[in-house]
């Protein structure tokens, strides 16, 4: 008997040594569950320090059902096991998509964390986009399983349908359940809340997001389970600012992050850091405040300079007793100093507020720190997007027309393309070989955005290269007339951009949405010329209701250009204004 039991264990010594390579040195695989890269487990090791923690809470409308309003670790860790269980169950494996159509809930930010835990690739689309646009991205991933909305709209599920990928799971929000699936609450509960066995590795791709497709269809962006714990990892780094230990982050999230890069950066830094994570359904100032009050919050992702000033005014007018606030996140634009100074009246002491510049395909981001470099933040007011300089995972510099790196040659003041090199960079456009060998020419990733380096290495952001105005042989940055017109207390929001004219080839346009109705073009151009050049200043005014915004507050100014194209044409009027256009 002992001759048999000692053979078996050497035996099972044998079988275990096999699966270990102590000999190579490069090529290998960290794929096992005990040394894997590998975003669903983020919650599982949670379980093993503090379990019974809140991790992940939903505010009111960004969850379906009053068991999923408020996880624990524990908590959100089997309902993610249930997730991965049920899409094993229905046939998905590594490498195949889940596509969801989703606004901000609970359910949906854990659903991608469980089929990360399986190696199936979550694929987030904007409920927003146009039906052609969602049959594009759904006949161009070929998706195994459906997650939507009782919100989303019935044309995306038709196209959705239309493509090949019927709705297998709606979860309750907004709506009743679609026609031919399954409520998600019930669906889930189905479904083991075991562990699954699976094989990932960090390179795998985890999730792919999709661009704005502001001049053609969005591109399919790959993002692998490295680039997210780098980038997340990276990001903690500033958001645990001015807590005793990482764990008591607790990040406020109302804008989007489920089909944007800020699940990345903006909402998973929480997690890897042990915090807890406030989810809000959408963009909402006034809810934002209150959840900072609510949950005793220590950090925000504020998202454009207007957003985060309205969250200031928020913030001022509930006058929190406690002050508990360390650090907002910002980024698409320059905060107003008196902006800052609010902030800070609510605020904890030793408050930060983080300007970022970065985009989906490489995230993690150049940083501005406005209160450390108060002189040169307060001096250029918000008429300069200063973006700081390059976070210690990237390494970015500047090239001219012609390919020439402004930075090694000592250039400063000069305009060129910001491009990046970093492993929080994506892995390529989803079967666009021909964009992505593009993107990458000369061995950097090329972001599209005009950047300038000044003589202190700081970075300042000049615009969008697609958004610059030549106007009468003038290069203008769109962002600096904006910054201006923001400035004026009656402005709300603004947009500027460049329609063709006879004399001019692009005439500086604005477009505002007035903070009150009495607000007049005239009186806003004479503001405008108080502070810019003659060239930089809008030739004309045009109010509106609203911007044509991104989910993240960008203005797709691409639309006002279309919209607008005939604006100048002769039969135009010519005043300088439009008034309730």
């Amino acid at each position: 008997m002992r001759a048999s039991t000692s053979t078996a264990h050497r035996s099972d010594a044998a079988g275990a040594a096999a699966m270990f390579d102590t000999e190579s040195l490069y090529n290998r695989r960290a794929d096992k569950r005990w040394d894997r890269v590998c975003v669903g487990d983020i919650t599982e090791r949670m379980t093993w320090s503090r379990p019974d923690d809140v991790a992940i809470v939903g505010w009111e409308g960004a969850y379906s059902s009053p068991e999923f309003a408020s996880l624990t670790w524990r908590k959100a860790d089997e309902l993610a096991n249930r997730v991965a269980n049920m899409l094993l169950d229905h046939g998905l494996r590594r490498g195949d998509r889940l596509m969801l159509a989703c606004e901000n809930s609970v359910e949906a930010f854990v659903a991608k964390l469980g089929a990360a835990k399986v190696g199936v690739v979550a694929a987030s689309l904007n409920p927003a986009f146009a039906p052609d646009v969602v049959r594009y991205l759904a006949l161009h991933l070929s998706p195994s399983f459906v997650i939507v909305d009782g919100g989303t709209r019935p044309e995306v599920v038709e196209a959705l349908e239309g493509a090949g990928a019927p709705v297998n799971v709606t979860i309750r929000i907004d709506g009743e359940v679609f026609a031919g699936s399954a409520d998600f609450a019930a669906e889930v509960a189905r479904h083991s809340s075991v562990e699954p066995v699976a094989t990932v590795h960090g390179d795998d791709i985890w999730e792919i997001l999709f661009t704005s497709g502001t001049t053609a269809m969005p591109k399919a962006v790959m993002l692998s389970h490295t680039y997210a714990y780098l980038a997340a990892h990276g990001f903690a780094l500033s958001f645990t600012r001015g807590v005793d230990i990482e764990s008591h982050v607790t990040l406020v999230a109302f804008l989007p992050v489920v089909y944007h890069i800020g699940d990345q950066i903006l909402s998973l830094p929480a997690l890897v850091a042990g915090g807890k994570l406030v989810i809000g359904r959408r963009s909402d100032a006034q809810g934002t405040a209150q959840a900072v009050i609510a949950h005793r919050a220590t950090a925000v992702w504020g998202g454009s300079p207007q957003s985060v000033k309205q969250i200031s005014v928020e913030l001022e007018a509930l006058a929190p007793a406690e002050k508990t606030l360390s650090v907002i996140v910002y980024g698409w634009g320059a905060v107003e100093p008196p902006v800052l100074a609010r902030l800070e009246s609510v605020a904890r002491s030793g408050f930060q507020l983080v300007g970022i510049f970065g985009q989906t395909e490489s995230i993690s981001c150049h940083r501005f720190w406005p209160v450390v470099q108060r002189e040169k933040f307060e001096s250029a007011g918000s008429t300069v997007n200063y973006v700081g300089v390059p976070s210690p995972l990237l390494a970015s510099t500047v090239f001219d027309v012609d390919g020439n790196d402004l930075v090694l040659q000592g250039v400063t003041g000069v305009a060129g393309e910001a491009v990046y090199r970093s492993p929080v960079t994506m892995a390529g456009y989803y079967r666009d070989p021909e964009a992505t060998a593009q993107a990458f020419s000369g061995g950097w990733f090329h972001s599209g955005d005009s950047c300038l380096v000044g003589e202190d290495g700081m970075r300042t952001m000049v615009d969008r290269y697609k958004d610059i105005i030549k106007s009468g042989g003038e290069n203008v940055s769109s962002l600096r007339v904006e910054a201006r017109l923001h400035a004026h207390p009656a402005v709300l929001k603004a947009a500027v951009v460049g329609l063709a004219h006879a004399r001019w080839g692009e005439a500086v346009t604005a477009f505002v949405v007035p903070r009150t109705p009495d607000l007049t073009g005239d009186e806003l151009l004479v503001w405008a010329r108080a502070g810019l050049a003659g060239f930089e200043s809008p030739k004309r005014v045009v109010f509106v209701e609203a911007l044509p915004e991104t989910v993240g507050g960008k203005v797709m100014k691409y639309r006002l250009r279309t919209q607008w194209a005939d604006l100048y044409a002769e039969r135009a009027s010519s005043s300088s204004f439009i008034q309730n256009a």
